[in-house]
């Protein structure tokens, strides 16, 4: 856990968050200023910076993050109607949480480009 790390704090409980899906790996909550109907993020449990930081070793626990994202759309019932799953990376890839979080976004067309 990072000490200065929102999303650290919301998985050790101390923020709260409207908690949609957690594990032992991953915990998935209601964006706060979401950007659609559906708007819900999916974060590692442990502390990874961004995507850039994560190395081999974390293999298993992005595709477990992605999976989870795919589990969360089902429940939200957006699969017939799809959705899009976003990993920002840094700051000029609109990163603005650095620990590692995909966005699971539906609920209405998504227009692309996206930026």
């Amino acid at each position: 856990m990072s000490q200065n790390c929102l999303f650290c704090k919301i998985v050790a409980g101390e923020i709260p968050a409207t908690i949609v899906f957690k594990d032992e790996h991953v915990t998935a909550f209601r964006d706060i200023s979401p950007a659609a109907p559906t708007h819900i993020l999916v974060i590692p449990n442990r502390h990874i910076d961004s995507l850039h930081a994560a190395t081999e070793t974390d293999q298993s626990l992005l595709g477990h993050i992605l999976l989870t994202a795919r589990k969360i759309a089902e429940k939200e019932e957006l699969e017939a109607s799809g959705y899009r799953v976003v990993l920002n990376t840094g700051s000029d890839g609109g990163q603005t949480v650095f620990h590692i979080h995909a966005h699971v976004l539906g609920g209405r067309r998504l227009s692309w480009p996206p930026g």
